[in-house]
């Protein structure tokens, strides 16, 4: 899916492109993000649990300082070097994308090695001594990945493989767990919850409800972000008496 320009405006809240400063586009199936070229102010971008795989887009982002990628279709580490020119560029978070490998220390030292300006990646603070291995157990990144010919006919793949991470993204969506919902909690600047206070779905719920009580939690915590305290304050209030009411219901059915 593209995102659009009216799409940006929307969730920016602006009025134009270079006014946006923001954009949260969590969960949002996409693969194309060709408008970032068009965003020269953004500072923070949540692309995460979608389908991207090119970073190029982003290289525009001169202001860009916040970047989640969490969960994308990103096969590659050379996808950094569209990141590399960005200055100031402070935090990352792209794991759990196929780039990651099963050897996470090359992982990050390739990261670092070639963002050596980051503060924090994938929600770990980055030290000096991790930046001075870095140049040595890092692969620098000279080249932009190689495409796949789409000029040569053979699009197919690509689109095979955006509708395989479309798909997963879905499945990954119903799927909540504690440490799940702390990732996302987090990614929204907001606190974690604490593991006493996490309710499980209950395995009488049908895939149906677990589907809409997913989407609902979801659509929820994308929303919270956007709202000011006096709107924070009425969602407290009407959590209360929606929580005094389910308690009352349970005493009643005991």
């Amino acid at each position: 899916m593209r995102l659009t320009r009216a799409a940006v405006l929307a969730r920016a809240k602006a009025a134009a492109l270079d006014g946006v400063r923001r954009l949260n586009c969590w969960g949002s199936r996409l693969t194309d993000i060709s408008i970032c070229r068009d965003l020269p102010n953004i500072e923070v971008i949540t692309f995460s649990v979608n389908g991207i795989s090119d970073l190029e887009p982003l290289n525009q982002c001169q202001n860009l300082s916040e970047l989640y990628l969490r969960k994308n279709n990103i096969a590659s580490l050379n996808e950094l070097f569209y990141l590399k020119n960005l200055p100031r560029l402070r935090v990352l978070w792209l794991s759990e994308n196929p780039c990651c490998g099963s050897d996470p220390h090359r992982y990050r030292m390739t990261v670092l090695r070639n963002l050596p300006s980051l503060q924090k990646l994938d929600n770990q603070a980055v030290t000096e001594e991790e930046l001075s291995q870095a140049l040595i157990d890092g692969e620098e990144i000279t080249a932009p990945p190689a495409r796949r010919s789409v000029e040569n006919g053979c699009p197919e793949s690509t689109e095979s493989s955006a509708a395989e991470s479309t798909t997963e993204t879905e499945s990954e969506l119903l799927s909540f767990s504690l440490e799940e919902t702390n990732k996302i909690r987090e990614e929204l600047g907001m606190k974690p919850v604490p593991r006493d206070k996490f309710s499980s779905f209950s395995p009488r719920e049908t895939d149906c409800n677990r589907k809409k009580r997913n989407n609902v939690l979801n659509a929820i915590l994308l929303l919270m972000k956007e709202l000011d305290a006096e709107g924070l304050e009425i969602v407290q209030q009407t959590v209360g008496r929606r929580l005094q009411a389910l308690r009352k219901k349970e005493l009643q059915e005991e």
